[in-house]
């Protein structure tokens, strides 16, 4: 079962840091000779995208053989994921530049699973393969290979193999960082507690409404998230507004672009492994995830557009829950929810109901949370629900972990107490 660890990696000295630093940045500007390249044939109707020039003889003195047939091999499967997605009408733009040398080039390479190693224990340490030229630059033996102190624990210090290393710096953070793919064991593996089964609704509000056949339900609360990605956005836009005629990104710009993936790609990592450790809790062992799309064609407007494509990242969320519920045994599927969202769950009418922020009302006296509801209503399309609802527990984001909140959940108070729902 393929899984990562990702850690800090700390030069042990400023020369060693130099040395670091010569490194990305050459296989930054190898990656964007060969993504020219690449760009140019794209361009040429009788060229060939696949056909690129020779790099090792210029390259391989400072990067080594192996890292240059890595960088060269990342590049080519960008294109062809280019072209799978404009396949399927999803290209959003041709593979692009690791910046440039005026403004400054992304620090990032990667480096062949045979070509470094990682050791772990009290002073974990790793150490990498570079070219002859930098090795006699820096006064490297023949065999030596740079050493970086690592920090932080692995999520998985025992592995059957390792994958191909992708190292680079984090200018948010001002510090260089490791990504390592690694095969375990799949005995390491949890197993569930029971066979209850959960649903998720995944809002423009709050990020996850969950249900759960135990009769749990939980609410992650995405308004602060969402706004700090918009404001994040609006500069972005700003910012390229007032850029000379012919350029698109700068080096402000593409920071500002970074900060905001890594935040939410934080929190919904620890949303994730929060979710699954509670379902875990209560026995869960599959959880239905309502498809994306039904979100838009019932609920479609520009802002629930942008948190719904740009904030989400649908297949990147849905992919980070089915990796963390592999570990627990938990299996995932993605399924039509479908008019949940209007559904009103005491007399099934989806054409008189009143949706209104996070309050759904109904003639016929229903009034709860539509974001609750709506999970429980797609829990009870997949599975018979028996149990009535315990109070819902609403969840905040604090830019560190998801911690409960002292307040109930919104509307809570208003919800029909007669009804057979989140009220009760």
């Amino acid at each position: 079962m393929k899984r990562a660890n990702t850690f800090e990696v700390v030069p042990q000295s400023d020369e060693g840091e130099e040395l670091l630093r010569r490194l990305l940045d050459a296989s930054a500007a190898l990656w964007n000779e060969i993504n020219y390249e690449r760009r140019e044939h794209y361009a040429d109707p009788n060229g060939d995208v696949w056909e690129i020039s020779e790099c090792r003889g210029r390259y391989g003195g400072t990067l080594g053989a192996s890292t240059v047939q890595q960088i060269e091999r990342k590049n080519r499967e960008a294109w062809k994921s280019f072209f799978s997605l404009k396949k399927k009408g999803e290209a959003n733009g041709k593979p692009g530049f690791w910046g440039n040398a005026d403004e400054g080039r992304e620090l990032r390479t990667y480096i062949r699973n045979t070509s470094y190693s990682v050791e772990w224990g009290e002073y974990s340490r790793l150490e990498i393969l570079v070219g002859k030229d930098l090795k006699d630059e820096y006064g490297l033996g023949h065999r030596e290979r740079p050493r970086l102190e690592v920090r932080g624990d692995p999520n998985w210090k025992e592995y059957e193999k390792q994958g191909r290393l992708e190292l680079f710096y984090d200018e948010q953070a001002q510090t260089f960082r490791a990504f390592q793919p690694v095969t375990i064991d799949t005995s390491r593996l949890a197993q569930p507690l029971a066979s209850e089964e959960a649903a998720l609704d995944i809002g423009a509000n709050n990020l996850v409404a969950c249900t759960t056949t135990t009769g749990q339900q939980l609410l992650y609360e995405g308004r602060t998230l969402f706004k700090r990605f918009r404001e994040t956005t609006r500069e972005i836009a700003r910012l390229q507004s007032l850029l000379e005629e012919g350029r698109y990104s700068s080096h402000r710009i593409r920071r500002l672009y970074d900060r905001r993936t890594k935040r939410r790609d934080h929190a919904q990592d620890a949303l994730v492994r929060n979710l699954i450790e509670r379902l875990y809790d209560e026995g869960v062992k599959t959880v239905y995830v309502g498809a994306l799309t039904d979100v838009l064609d019932t609920h479609w407007s520009v802002e629930t557009n942008a948190k719904t494509h740009n904030f989400w990242a649908f297949r990147a969320f849905v992919n980070r829950l089915a990796c963390t519920a592999e570990e627990y045994g938990i299996s995932v599927e993605v399924r039509s929810e479908a008019w949940t969202s209007q559904e009103c769950p005491n007399c099934g009418s989806t054409e008189d109901t009143t949706r209104h922020r996070d309050t759904l009302m109904c003639p016929c006296g229903f009034e709860g949370h539509a974001d609750l509801t709506a999970s429980e209503t797609f829990l009870q399309r997949q599975t018979t629900v028996s149990r009535s609802m315990a109070r819902p527990v609403c969840l905040k984001w604090d830019d560190h972990e998801w911690s409960e909140s002292p307040r109930s959940v919104p509307n809570e108070e208003h919800t029909n107490p007669q009804v057979a729902s989140v009220g009760r």
